[in-house]
């Protein structure tokens, strides 16, 4: 089945049959030619972002909608930074902009990975962006890499964990990918541990750490399904008009 008739399939399927879905990790974790867990693939979280009511991640009547993965990291600022964030709402987004998040991948709905004995590529669906892992023994981050949206990311394996050392970044982008106010600095460090614990299920685990701005690391956990599709689509950033539109509200609004 192709990604666009799942999809499609999904959108139709009536609410009752949905709510009985149930989904559980299962099967055995396939393995690389070096022993490896082999971590390829595409992963999502089972839907898609609520565009229309009855898609998939679109919360049922009664439901709440899923947390936003940067409310919680919010709540860790230091009191200056918590005095910027009251000034701050979705309308000042990056992302707006068409510029992506830290949390784009993998942190939003859906991503492909794709491993090799030396190097794990990360795509990410939305922006159409991609991350390189290098996870060759004692390989150290670049002297050369500038300040970047995703930093500099190093990988090495511990048992059957994938561990990503992330440094470098810059600090023009949000924590989050859904418009909640997640600023951070360029002493951000994050650190990744990636662990298949099934056939169709791949855990990831992100620590955020940045003494300029938060009192405390903040750890976010997500589990992941492996989709039934095989290659993420093409999803460039467009439509920044939106952000005008945003703006010109809230000084309506708001008088800001």
């Amino acid at each position: 089945m192709t990604r666009a008739a799942l999809l499609l399939a999904t959108i139709l399927v009536a609410a009752p049959a949905a709510a009985q879905e149930q989904w559980k990790p299962e099967g055995p974790v396939p393995r690389a030619a070096d022993g490896k867990p082999d971590l390829s693939g595409v992963w999502w979280l089972g839907r898609e972002p609520a565009l229309i009511e009855g898609r998939v991640g679109s919360p049922r009547r009664g439901e709440a909608p899923p947390p936003a993965p940067g409310s919680t990291f919010a709540s860790l600022y230091q009191p200056w930074a918590a005095a910027k964030a009251k000034m701050l709402s979705d309308k000042d987004d990056p992302a707006l902009r068409c510029i992506p998040s830290v949390g784009g991948p993998p942190q939003t709905n859906i991503f492909q990975l794709v491993q090799t004995p030396k190097l794990v590529v990360l795509l990410q669906e939305t922006y159409h962006g991609f991350r390189l892992i290098p996870t060759e023994p004692g390989r150290q981050h670049s002297d050369m890499q500038p300040p970047a949206y995703w930093g500099d990311s190093v990988g090495r394996w511990e048992g059957d964990t994938l561990v990503v050392d992330v440094v470098d970044f810059n600090d023009r982008n949000w924590i989050s990918p859904q418009g909640i106010v997640s600023f951070h600095s360029d002493a951000l460090h994050v650190i990744e541990r990636y662990r298949r614990i099934a056939a169709n299920a791949l855990e990831v685990e992100k620590t955020y750490d940045d003494p300029k701005v938060l009192i405390r690391p903040w750890v976010d956990k997500k589990m992941y399904r492996l989709a039934v599709f095989d290659q993420v689509m093409e999803a460039m950033c467009t439509g920044t008009e939106t952000a005008s539109l945003m703006e010109a509200a809230a000084k309506e609004n708001y008088g800001r």
